[in-house]
């Protein structure tokens, strides 16, 4: 089954569609086209030219502090894009609390990000390629027992969509994949550790979702010929996924806010939902 797009009004779900938490856990992405998130006068510079150093894809605040990182233009332009994103975090906090009070006080904000630049398509390195099928995982920093919920925006002035595709479902994939990973080494985990290559130690869970990234990265075959559809999300737009769950590509597309948060596998309506369970149904064992 590939990943479904649930589309959401103001007042919820579609009638005879299951719960929006139900749907986004089973591997849904929620697509929402009427919230509004009103640029002023001022910021509209930042969707008619990149405000961005050009050192990273992105430009970013993370922390209490929010610090932005990756940006350019004046200190009056940099603030002006800093408090854009505090406002954004708070949008997406908002959107979680209305639309899926179920982890409500349960997610950890982390990153959020302005992404001004077209899909890198340079190609410089087929790890690094996101138009790719992929899920994601974070080579330095393990998150356990943690999911990676994600909230997009689409800003572009011009009416450029950004087009996405996704893939099967992540048991199906799992089945794939899993029997040909390297085994897990909690010797090497601890090892990457203490130098401090990671921020803290690689789960089992960790290990395997780093290399189903890779190995599906790497599986042309597959990209081109594994279940899959296309999707784009208009200006205006906000979609709402698990990317740890849900296998996906940027294909196209500019001027996109995101907000990374995470949420703990026990704060689930469903744990036994979440790839972490999924693994370890896959192995036959609980995961290390």
């Amino acid at each position: 089954m590939i990943s479904p797009i649930v589309s959401v009004s103001h007042e919820g779900a579609a009638p005879g569609t299951h719960s929006l938490v139900e749907a986004l856990e089973g591997g849904a992405v929620l697509k929402f086209s009427d919230l509004d998130f009103p640029l002023s006068p001022f910021e509209e510079r930042f969707v008619e030219r990149p405000f961005a150093d050009g050192k990273a894809k992105n430009v970013n605040i993370r922390g209490k502090d929010a610090a932005l990182r990756g940006a350019a233009g004046t200190t009056e332009e940099q603030e002006a894009l800093r408090q854009l994103l505090i406002r954004y975090r708070a949008f997406a906090e908002a959107l979680i609390n209305r639309h899926l009070p179920a982890y409500r006080g349960k997610v950890t904000f982390a990153g959020t990000s302005y992404r001004p630049f077209e899909v890198d398509r340079r190609k410089l390195s087929w790890r690094r390629d996101d138009t790719r099928l992929h899920v994601d995982a974070f080579p330095s920093n393990p998150i356990g027992e943690k999911r990676i919920l994600r909230i997009f925006r689409n800003i572009n002035s011009e009416g450029q969509p950004r087009l996405w595709r996704v893939g099967e479902d992540f048991a199906s994939m799992a089945q794939k994949f899993v029997p040909g990973l390297p085994g897990y080494s909690p010797l090497s985990a601890r090892l990457l550790a203490a130098l401090k290559i990671t921020k803290a130690r690689r789960s089992e869970y960790d290990h395997l979702m780093l290399h189903l990234h890779d190995a599906l990265k790497q599986d042309m075959a597959y990209q081109a010929n594994a279940p899959q559809a296309d999707v784009q999300f208009a200006p205006g737009e906000t979609w709402v996924t698990f990317s740890d769950l849900v296998m996906h590509g940027a294909m196209g597309g500019r001027y996109m806010l995101e907000q990374t948060a995470y949420l703990a596998v026990v704060d689930q309506v469903e744990p036994k939902q979440s790839p972490q369970r999924i693994l370890a149904r896959t192995l036959g064992r609980p995961l290390r």
